[in-house]
């Protein structure tokens, strides 16, 4: 069996809609879903980070840098 990753959208009637390449010859397949978990879209991680880093983040000491310093992404070298 070979397999193609898709990416699809379930909409509000919980139908799957999805692009398949145009080789992909019609007829049935089997389709697995994979539902992210909230890991792996990030928001746990991030979550942790803010609350790990709560204090130093509202210490002014660790203000350190200002919008002067440095140069702009985009300037001349």
């Amino acid at each position: 069996m070979k397999a193609v990753e898709l990416i699809g959208e379930v909409n509000d009637k919980h139908q799957l809609q999805a692009q398949v390449p145009e080789t992909l010859p019609p007829g049935r397949v089997r389709i697995i879903v994979l539902i992210p978990e909230e890991d792996e879209a990030g928001t746990a991680w991030m979550q942790g980070i803010a609350r790990e880093w709560a204090a130093e983040l509202e210490d002014p000491r660790e203000d350190i840098y200002t919008l002067e310093d440095g140069k702009p992404v985009d300037a001349t070298r």
